[in-house]
């Protein structure tokens, strides 16, 4: 059992946690499935899930990606399909029945959670009484990230129901190698027909809405449901294998019925070390034991402790006895064809009582019913501004607060401190549509609006628009096809809503001053004599594919020494190719030591962006900074310290780190205190085809300035294409190692035409986007997929080009 001296571990965890979650919501045909990331956040009153019916799709997301096999209908879809994600309000809940709740009538409206309230996409020119594209599929909601359960359908008033609403999560999906195929999308609803005859015909046992342990490889056993496929968005399973949601993140994989095992296993599953230390692995456990007390209809005492160790305790120790006095027949999931699950029994209450969400603080103040202080609020600021000419810079934007601690980056106006927090956090977090995952405003929102220009991927939450725009102003966008986003549009002002003229150089303000640290600036070293500048010496960590020594040579840097530590042996065969054995490869960080510090040294330069997996909030089993890959940042730190000059030596010394901007604030804190300097913000989107928003730290000269495109950069996606390929876009979403990534926009299309035909990227082009030259990661046989993911965790160039480029004032160049 775990004691009470963790529990302000707990809390303090908590407050660390960061909602993550990639929520888009489409239309499809009656047999066609899109592919889709989703992530998932489950937060409701007092537990965070607790049904008599297994959970399916949770809070939607479709973004229209690759179809599975069943699809044939997706392209003729492509050309209707709007962007409104939202199902209309049913005008009476009676009329609302459990037929149309699976099918997804538009006249079955979700019904908005009250804290906060469901985010959903809206588009231009799609009315409330559209006809519902099939049976089975319905427009969904993106979500609100840090939702908690999110209802499913329309919003009954406390006087019309005495059943609490049915809360849906949002999905996060994460790659995997093995038999994990995580899913990309998720529905409201799995439909009522799943019910309606077995699914799984295997004689293995473990059949639709059963709780179970199961082991995916690289994790430890952990509590899931097994689902329909219907739920998951994507195809039937093979033979052999079963849909899964997990508990905690609620993502989908496709997983072997030899590795499952009956959630009454649950002393031999249990990980006391990972419900220690893991949040997610914690919350996880919570919903799976609500889940099962519901269904068992198991009571526990009340609890008068505040301390979330206690109040969890009678739940392990029931479920540690065997889940007595029913054992595993009180757990089975209710025989029901009428009613899909989530629909029946389901309590309204919030984890936000065990584990508190700090990553939308704005978000704590909802406690309310119905959550109106929030509006209230800004409403107030937006009379303030108007009527009583007060200063909106004196504003929060985002929640209407005076407290003000910063400006808004983009708009006139200012950011509380807990807002700035959440800004740092999601304002470059985007979905796999390739949108912001949150409003561009305020990072937050119940329902957005997709800007309709091609090369623009921000939204603004409808809450926003009729609020600080006007009344109306989101049904009149929704009108608007396409709608232009008020960052496309001319810069004059909306309401109370107006672009800085000079926002680029406020963005970059921005994410350099936080006022939370202050640190001394970095040493500045004199330039150095052309005559007594010297080849530069350089050591680089996490080296991936040789970036920095591209840049070095293609600079005109003399490289005296460079050596490289990198595990992926597909990049060192890069490496080692193309600079035709210059570097010196030293594999794993870890095994380097003080002495070889000593006798490769002394360097000039130290380099490395260590592994993001546990450190991106897109991740929602991310263990922080310090468990996992995370903790790989302190290598770099310590070999950092042992490389620096010593007390008495007169040197020029520089180094460089770089992680992604899409962490969380307390982790980018960290790392700064550790480092001693705040990070600078760079977007490649300014040098390259493609956004590619991260953190540096350092000290190189002018880190700050400008970002400014050399005559050699290619700054448009058809640029970078072969001959007879047409770009459909002007730029490009980030391209990650995850090949759905070079999808973009809503509809997911490929990039490119080709003989009238839309066509994927070849390596060529995306070697191009990255700024290598071409077939830089042409070598040993590589296939596509190795070589994106090779580019996926690389270094833009000419971003690289343009950190190092102030160091030709010290050492010897060509």
């Amino acid at each position: 059992m775990p004691s009470n001296k963790y529990s302000s571990a707990i809390m303090a965890e908590s407050d660390k946690m960061t909602a993550t979650a990639a929520v888009n919501g489409e239309a499809l045909a009656a047999e066609g499935l899109v592919e889709k990331d989703s992530g998932l956040k489950m937060t409701s009153e007092n537990s965070p899930l607790t049904a008599a019916e297994p959970p399916s799709p949770f809070s939607p997301k479709q973004n229209g990606g690759a179809a599975s096999p069943a699809d044939t209908n997706v392209n003729q879809l492509s050309e209707s399909r709007k962007r409104i994600r939202k199902r209309s309000v049913s005008e009476d809940d009676s009329s609302c029945s459990e037929e149309e709740k699976t099918r997804m009538h538009p006249g079955c409206s979700s019904s908005l959670r009250q804290r906060p309230r469901p985010r959903t996409i809206f588009q231009a020119g799609l009315m409330p009484h559209s006809k519902p594209r099939s049976r089975d599929r319905g427009r969904h909601g993106k979500a609100d990230r840090n939702s908690p359960l999110t209802p499913t359908c329309s919003e009954p008033t406390p006087a019309s129901t005495g059943v609490p609403e049915s809360p849906s999560l949002e999905l996060l999906e994460q790659d995997s190698k093995d038999s994990a195929q995580s899913t990309t999308t998720s529905t409201s609803l799995a439909s009522a027909e799943a019910t309606s005859q077995p699914e799984y015909k295997d004689s293995k046992g473990f059949g639709i809405g059963e709780l179970v342990w199961g082991k995916i490889k690289g994790f430890s056993w952990w509590p899931g449901i097994v689902v329909t496929w219907r739920a998951t968005g994507k195809r039937q399973a093979t033979h052999g294998m079963r849909w899964l949601q997990w508990f905690g993140d609620g993502k989908f994989s496709e997983v072997s019925a030899d590795k499952l095992e009956a959630i009454t296993a649950f002393p031999k599953y249990f990980n006391q070390s990972s419900y220690t230390k893991l949040a997610s692995y914690r919350r996880a456990i919570f919903q799976a034991l609500e889940v099962a007390g519901a269904r068992a209809e198991k009571t526990f005492p009340p609890c008068d402790s505040d301390n979330p160790e206690e109040q969890v305790k009678p739940m392990l120790d029931w479920a540690n006895g065997g889940f007595l006095p029913k054992g595993l027949d009180g757990l089975k999931p209710t025989e029901n064809s009428e009613n899909s699950p989530l629909t029946s029994q389901v309590l309204d209450v919030s984890l936000s009582d065990y584990f508190p969400m700090a990553k939308r603080q704005r978000m704590s103040m909802c406690k309310t019913k119905t959550g109106t202080e929030d509006v209230y609020s800004r409403e107030q600021m937006v009379h303030e501004v108007l009527k009583n000419s007060c200063s909106i810079e004196d504003f929060c934007l985002s929640c209407g607060k005076m407290r003000v601690a910063t400006f808004h980056p983009l708009f006139e106006g200012g950011l509380c401190q807990a807002c700035k927090d959440v800004y740092l956090e999601m304002s470059y977090m985007y979905d796999d549509d390739g949108y912001q995952s949150y409003c561009t405003v305020c990072c937050g929102g119940r329902e957005v609006l997709l800007c309709g220009n091609a090369n623009c991927c921000r939204c603004f939450c409808v809450d926003c628009l009729d609020i600080l725009v006007g009344a109306g102003a989101a049904n009149s966008a929704r009108d608007l096809d396409p709608w232009r986003c008020y960052m496309c549009q001319p810069p004059q002002q909306y309401g109370v809503l107006k672009r800085r003229h000079d926002w680029s150089l406020k963005l970059q303000e921005f994410f350099v001053n936080d006022n939370g640290q202050e640190f001394e600036s970095p040493k500045i070293y004199p330039a150095v004599p052309a005559e007594q500048r010297r080849p530069i010496r350089v050591l680089s960590l996490f080296d991936g594919i040789a970036t920095g020594y591209l840049v070095l040579r293609d600079l005109g840097f003399k490289v005296d020494m460079y050596i490289a530590s990198e595990v992926c042996e597909d990049s060192i065969s890069v490496g080692a190719v193309r600079h035709e054995g210059k570097i010196q490869y030293v594999h794993d960080v870890r095994n380097i030591t003080r002495k070889n510090i000593a006798e490769w040294g002394p360097f000039d330069l130290v380099i490395g962006g260590s592994p993001c997996n546990d450190l991106s909030i897109v991740n929602p089993a991310r263990k922080g900074l310090y468990e996992g890959t995370g903790r790989l940042f302190f290598e770099f730190y310590r070999l950092l310290s042992e490389a620096k000059p010593k007390e008495g030596e007169d040197r020029p010394f520089f180094w460089m780190f770089e992680n992604v901007v899409a962490m969380g604030v307390n982790d980018k804190r960290d790392i700064s205190r550790f480092l001693e300097c705040n990070p600078v913000m760079i977007d490649a989107i300014e040098v390259s085809a493609a956004h590619r928003a991260r953190y540096f730290w350092g000290n190189l000269p002018g880190m700050n300035r400008p970002l400014c495109a050399s005559g050699m950069d290619k700054l448009e996606l058809q640029d970078c294409l072969e001959h007879g390929r047409v770009a459909k876009f002007g730029k490009v979403r980030t391209i990650t190692t995850r090949s759905n990534s070079i999808k973009q926009g809503k509809d997911q299309h490929f990039p490119v035409l080709m003989n009238g035909k839309e066509d994927i990227l070849w390596c060529t082009e995306l070697e191009r986007i990255f700024g290598f030259p071409v077939h830089y990661t042409d070598v040993s046989n590589m296939g596509r997929g190795a070589r994106q993911k090779l580019l996926g965790r690389s270094w833009s160039v000419p971003v690289i080009r343009h950190l190092f480029a102030p160091l030709k004032d010290y050492f010897a160049c060509e």
